[in-house]
């Protein structure tokens, strides 16, 4: 049997950011510095060549980032010879169309220079230059593909911390259901065994199945009110990121007061985001038991770990009311 050709899928830099951008018009100052102070044909002043070369090699670096992201499917699927041949390809070509567009305009400025020279002299600098290119653009993805496997490696510890409370909360609350109704509390195990998911409706329908276990437990101490947006929007986001923030407002909120209280689960959607509020009644401080920020902390690693700074978690306590509001972004770039 053959073997089957590795897909390469390469992670390149994104010429059309800003800071990208910043970055390629502060190296072509730099080169254009080096150029103009360095020994040079022709009889005039340095500044003067400063001027015209930053010009000119400016005019090659935009174009050359406009059309890198243009190219930026077929360069990210290409193999290293060719992703070397396309970079230098592209940059030869452009250096070529804007030397002979540059000497047809500026031709009297310097009527000493002959064309066949001149892009002999820009072409021999840019295949050095597009060497660079070609190791920068090679480290950025070698670097891109190191970070997202660290961010994947540590998101995957944080998850593991977490899972063991949940089940260890989930399998007491079953404990205690088991001699009330045994059928419940094994149809509660069954649905609690779901494979993991990062999906908003799996989500959210395990936190469904928690409550109505531990409403089971509780019984009509504990209300859930759910306010959700129709149609549930599309969003990935870590498993068991909900389902901690309720278990905290059953543990600290609900059943510590004799009457019980009502769970608010709130999400409001615009074009970009997504809001979920979770609001729990807070007994005095008296009455308080101690609150574990465990959980906050590693849903709030864990959303930095997926969303950088998309996603926010704002913590708020007053008016024996505790809130927990998440802001997710709906459309965000992937690590």
């Amino acid at each position: 049997m053959l073997n089957q050709p590795t897909q390469v899928n390469r992670r390149l830099p994104d010429f059309r950011s800003p800071v990208q951008l910043l970055r390629v018009i502060v190296f072509t100052q730099g080169l254009a510095l080096l150029l103009a102070f360095a020994p040079f044909s022709i009889d005039s002043s340095p500044w003067y060549r400063l001027g015209f070369i930053s010009m000119f090699l400016q005019w090659i670096a935009l174009i050359s980032c406009l059309t890198f992201s243009w190219f930026t499917p077929l360069l990210s699927r290409a193999s290293f010879w060719q992703l070397a041949l396309l970079i230098q390809g592209i940059l030869l070509t452009i250096t070529v169309g804007c030397t002979i567009i540059s000497f047809w305009y500026f031709q009297q400025l310097a009527p000493t220079l002959e064309l066949p020279a001149l892009l002999i002299n820009n072409l021999l600098i840019c295949f050095v230059v597009a060497l660079l290119v070609i190791q920068l653009v090679i480290m950025s993805d070698e670097q891109s593909k190191s970070i997202t496997a660290q961010s994947r490696a540590e998101l995957i510890a944080l998850q593991a911390r977490i899972r063991p409370h949940f089940l260890f909360n989930t399998l007491n609350s079953t404990a205690e259901l088991v001699h009330q109704n045994a059928a419940a509390a094994e149809q509660a195990l069954l649905d609690l065994a779901a494979s993991e998911t990062i999906s908003l409706t799996e989500e959210l329908a395990l936190c469904r199945r928690y409550l109505s276990l531990e409403q089971w437990r509780l019984g009509e101490r504990l209300k859930v009110n759910w306010q959700l947006p129709e149609p549930m929007p599309e969003l990935q986001l870590p498993a068991l990121t909900l389902q901690p923030l309720l278990e905290n407002a059953v543990l600290h909120g609900i059943e510590p007061a004799a009457a019980g209280g009502e769970i608010l689960i709130k999400m409001t959607q615009t074009a970009q985001q997504l809001q979920i509020v979770i609001t729990n009644p807070y007994p005095l401080q008296g009455s308080r038991q101690p609150h574990n920020g465990m959980a906050l902390q590693n849903i709030q690693q864990r959303l930095a770990y997926v969303f950088a700074e998309q996603a926010q978690m704002v913590i708020k306590d007053q008016n024996q009311q505790f809130s927990v509001t998440l802001v997710l972004p709906l459309v965000w770039e992937q690590r």
